[in-house]
């Protein structure tokens, strides 16, 4: 896969879903499903939209011990999916169970990454709530690593540590960036963001794109306009 751009399709229903879907007669963009449609829907949405053609990062984020873990991938293995995601959070065995889970019997697997820290966690939060002494960047760093070292594909991250985490773990390593907005646009409720110009410009290879598309005035020109700007 190269560079691309992934909308979030978070929306409650598959009503909702298909009516914004709908929208695009020239294009079947990549599409992220994550908790609250998966949730409200269940596995017959991924199925759905996978049969519209559409690209799926499946965004669940599981954490939980490795053998549940590994449990629940073995099941989403079956959904034809494109990414699966965990969290880097929950360590290098739980990581390992994942890749594990998610390989079918002939060997094959959707991409797995893991993510490091969400963009709604700043230095502040880190340290105030979660207890993470650590510097924020050390910490992204070192969870990539603990991904790369496990199996895994890439990791999800800000698009601000992107170029680090490529440094550390290598060109082949995918990051997938949300906290996109275009320039002069709202953050909303995640801290560290950037315009999709710029993070080509630092190395993403996926930048997840929500509220920007789904919530503009013309959804199809927003995200001609982010794929203009980040693929080129």
């Amino acid at each position: 896969m190269g560079k691309d751009v992934i909308i979030a399709c978070d929306f409650a229903t598959a009503e909702q879903t298909f009516a914004f879907l709908n929208r695009f007669t020239d294009e079947k963009p990549f599409v992220k499903i994550g908790m609250e449609l998966f949730y409200a829907e269940g596995p017959e949405i991924v199925r759905e939209i996978k049969n519209r053609g559409h690209k799926i990062f499946l965004d669940l984020k599981l954490h939980d011990i490795p053998n549940t873990v590994k449990k629940a991938m073995a099941v989403l293995s079956r959904l034809d999916v494109d990414i699966c995601n965990l969290h880097a959070a929950g360590g290098l065995d739980m990581m390992r169970g994942a890749v594990e889970g998610l390989t079918r019997p002939d060997g094959t697997r959707p991409l797995l990454i893991a993510v490091t820290q969400l963009t709604s966690i700043d230095q502040e939060r880190m340290e105030n709530e979660l207890l993470i002494k650590a510097p924020l960047a050390e910490v992204v760093m070192q969870y990539a690593a603990n991904a790369k070292t496990a199996g895994l594909d890439g990791v999800v991250c800000s698009p601000l540590e992107a170029s680090k985490v490529h440094e550390v773990c290598g060109d082949g390593f995918l990051t997938v960036t949300p906290g996109i907005r275009f320039a002069n646009g709202p953050e909303g409720d995640q801290q560290r963001v950037t315009t999709p110009a710029k993070a080509r410009e630092i190395g993403s290879d996926y930048i997840v794109v929500g509220r920007p598309i789904t919530a503009a005035e013309d959804p199809v020109a927003a995200y001609r306009r982010c794929v203009k700007e980040f693929v080129g």
